[in-house]
């Protein structure tokens, strides 16, 4: 596989891997700063996550074996860059075709296009300006020269690679170039009102269920990983292999956390995220509270629990519950059913008295 398809993937991959690991709190902040979540906002800062590794996977990897480094040089000269333009220059006999594929035009051509995605995102994403994107640009090229020049911060004797003023030059401005294109992209309004209510629309139902299931994952996943890290360095290095203890309490910790959230709060930690409530009903408080905990995540949890052999039904869960989440009414789905309620909206006015559950945008009563 070529180097830079390789470094491509890594990027790719790491980036994957830490939004799985950020998008409930993404969520919950997009929430909070624009009042929604739109699909251009998670693509474009999906984009961004992929390119903040990639910077460091195309000018760090790959690593150098300690056995056969050789040190690198360091260029303070400013304007060698010219140097490298007219030799190419001349090396191209006054092709034009030539000079733009010599290495060192190629070089300089990289270094600007590496860092123009930086500006890009500064000015779409943060609202930012150009002496944002120039200072970004500097100080994180800044980084990168200092981390080749340092071998690492030590972790090697020398430098592995070169040390370039000129690539602090070139990073720089791409960055500002970056900047410049994205003001050709149609500014969307600056987010008015974040704790303005919204519709509660099924989409926004499906996404808090996607949080809940996360959520519940990765607390699971943490808890294991630490428990094992525990287990081997406590000296019990046998036990962490020959059982699944880790395993176990990763499980009982995300239903300890779903439960929890959901018995005092009312709500899943995806209705937190997306900022929805279950209201209406009937039924009392200590009741609805735990029909949205079996109706939603808990019951999931709690199927978890079971038996390797019954993965299938946890499964069946799931897809039943998405299914009833955008068929019902106002995307009331299995916990609405259950508790005799609908989803509102949070940032609504919390009802005096027992609220009526036929108000638009909630569920009928049956």
């Amino acid at each position: 596989m070529d180097d830079s398809v390789f470094l491509g993937a890594i990027a790719i991959g790491l980036g994957a891997l830490m939004a799985v690991v950020l998008f409930v709190p993404f969520v919950a902040i997009q929430y909070r700063r624009t009042g929604s979540l739109t699909a251009a906002q998670l693509v474009l800062w999906g984009a961004a996550l992929v390119y903040f590794f990639a910077i460091w996977t195309y000018t760090l990897l790959p690593l150098p074996d300690p056995t056969t480094l050789r040190c690198a040089g360091v260029n303070l000269d400013p304007l060698a860059f010219v140097d490298d333009l007219r030799a190419a220059a001349t090396r191209s006999g006054g092709s034009a075709r030539a000079f733009a594929t010599d290495t060192a035009v190629l070089q300089l051509a990289l270094n600007v296009l590496l860092f123009l995605p930086l500006g890009f995102f500064a000015r779409v994403l943060a609202r930012r300006g150009i002496l944002t994107a120039l200072l970004l640009g500097f100080g994180i090229s800044l980084v990168v020269e200092l981390t080749q020049l340092t071998g690492v911060w030590g972790i090697y004797p020398c430098a592995y690679r070169v040390f370039d003023v000129d690539d602090l030059l070139t990073n720089t401005t791409g960055a500002v170039l970056g900047s410049l294109i994205a003001l050709v992209v149609p500014r969307r309004p600056a987010a008015t009102a974040p704790d303005r209510p919204r519709p509660v629309t099924r989409r926004r139902r499906i996404l808090g269920m996607v949080c809940d299931v996360l959520a519940y994952t990765l607390v699971g996943v943490f808890v294991s990983v630490a428990v094992q890290a525990a287990l081997v360095f406590s000296g019990n290095r046998d036990l962490a292999i020959s059982t699944d203890i880790a395993g176990q309490f990763g499980s009982y910790a995300a239903l300890a956390a779903v439960t929890a959230t959901v018995l005092v709060t009312g709500r899943t930690i995806g209705d937190l995220a997306v900022r929805l409530r279950y209201a209406g009903g009937p039924l009392p408080v200590a009741v609805t509270r735990l029909t949205r905990f079996v109706g939603g995540i808990g019951g999931y949890a709690l199927l978890d629990q079971l038996p390797a052999g019954w993965g299938l039904l946890s499964a069946a869960f799931v897809l039943t519950a998405g299914i009833l989440a955008v068929t019902t009414r106002g995307g009331r789905g299995l916990p609405g059913i259950l508790g005799r309620q609908g989803p509102r909206d949070s940032r609504e006015d919390p009802p005096t008295g027992r609220p009526d559950i036929t108000r638009s945008g909630d569920a009928r009563r049956p």
